[in-house]
């Protein structure tokens, strides 16, 4: 059971803000830690192969993995880059809309799949193991137009973490994508913490269970409160770790 960590979560984040700003050089550092971070536990839930090391590697070094299959590789790539322009859409305060999404998922999967990068799926599709049944392709776009005009009104009513937890859901419940949906939910719920001043968040692969239990209360019992409290204990993790790295760096 997952508690609900919005107070803890301002309090960290109150903690963080206090040594802003922080020096280039530490943030340079604590960017590319969790690049490698996030790229990894995203990848890893979704099934890649790749270890925390290897994935170091390929990103650091441009080094392939023997015996590691390509896809693998080119997901790693494709997160990596996708996770540089959550920065730069955040740094230059770009909102949220259908286009920022479609951006994102093109640049994830545009190396593994060009024709189906950025663009909406053409067929219908069902989760493995799940007893939730996805919305057809053809009000796909329809459903993903509504669910873009809620994003302002619920970004100003929703705590920012809710808000976060909110466009993940969504989006996966939605799946406008062949293939690459969580990964650009696990981008968006990024993008939505970075614009509100947090930092990057990642959902370790230990912790998969319960994630998608989270999801599936949200999808088949119509209760996201489950998923949101789980989410709010990741943001919490994760804003420990920031703080202890930069203790460490200071």
């Amino acid at each position: 059971m997952y508690n609900n960590r919005f107070e803890d979560n301002d309090e960290y984040k109150a903690k963080i803000d206090a040594y802003r700003p922080l020096d280039e050089n530490i943030l340079k550092q604590i960017k590319a830690y969790f690049k490698i971070s996030f790229t990894y536990t995203s990848n890893a839930i979704e099934g890649n192969s790749l270890s925390l090391n290897e994935t170091k590697i390929i990103i650091e070094d441009g080094i392939t993995i023997g015996g590691k299959p390509v896809k693998d590789h080119l997901e790693v790539i494709g997160n990596s880059n996708a996770y540089d322009l959550l920065f730069n859409i955040a740094n230059q305060n770009i909102p949220i809309t259908e286009d920022t999404i479609l951006k994102l998922h093109k640049i994830l999967y545009s190396n593994i799949d060009e024709t189906n990068s950025g663009k909406y799926r053409n067929c219908n599709v069902l989760i493995t193991g799940s007893e939730y049944e996805l919305p057809k392709y053809n009000v796909v776009p329809k459903l993903m137009k509504e669910f873009c005009s809620n994003i302002e009104l619920n970004k100003e009513k929703m705590h920012s973490v809710e808000f976060a937890a909110w466009l993940h859901e969504r989006l996966v419940s939605i799946h406008p994508f062949i293939d690459g949906n969580g990964r650009t939910a696990r981008l968006l719920m990024n993008l939505a913490l970075l614009q509100s001043g947090y930092n990057i968040t990642t959902i370790s692969p230990v912790v998969r269970n319960d994630y998608i239990a989270g999801l599936q209360d949200a999808q088949l019992k119509n209760n996201i409160v489950p998923f949101t409290n789980f989410i709010s204990e990741m943001v919490l993790e994760s804003q420990k770790e920031y703080l202890r790295i930069i203790e460490r760096l200071k």
